[in-house]
């Protein structure tokens, strides 16, 4: 069983920075790959960034790619999304997911995102 718990969301001004961070509870954190998700106001939950369980692969949505970073710390149980550049486009709920073989096991209960212009 892991309990993912999101944290570091606020209001910012476009063009600033948000680091988000998944706290996981249990001993199996380092065996999962990790994704964070958003879901804007009357939008489908769409995918932000990936890494894998070792932290050596990492993905992400065009939409965010060279303004955000995954990274992850095993030892801390924590995955992190650093959000720079923020934009209006960005204001959402961001999840962090648990995933494993087929599927997302787990999955926090969103932190919220807003940006202003």
């Amino acid at each position: 069983q892991v309990q993912l718990v999101e944290s570091g969301g606020g209001l910012v001004q476009a063009g600033g920075s948000l680091r988000l961070s998944c706290a996981a509870s249990g001993r199996t954190f380092s065996s999962y790959a990790m994704d964070w998700f958003r879901q804007a106001p009357g939008k489908e939950r769409e995918f932000v960034a990936a890494i894998s369980w070792s932290g050596g692969n990492t993905y992400y949505a065009d939409s965010v790619k060279g303004r955000f970073t995954i990274s992850r710390d095993n030892a801390k149980n924590t995955v992190y999304l650093q959000m720079n550049s923020l934009k209006r486009e960005d204001t959402a709920v961001y999840y962090c997911a648990a995933r494993g073989a087929e599927a997302w096991d787990y999955w926090g209960q969103g932190t919220q995102v807003t940006v202003s212009s």
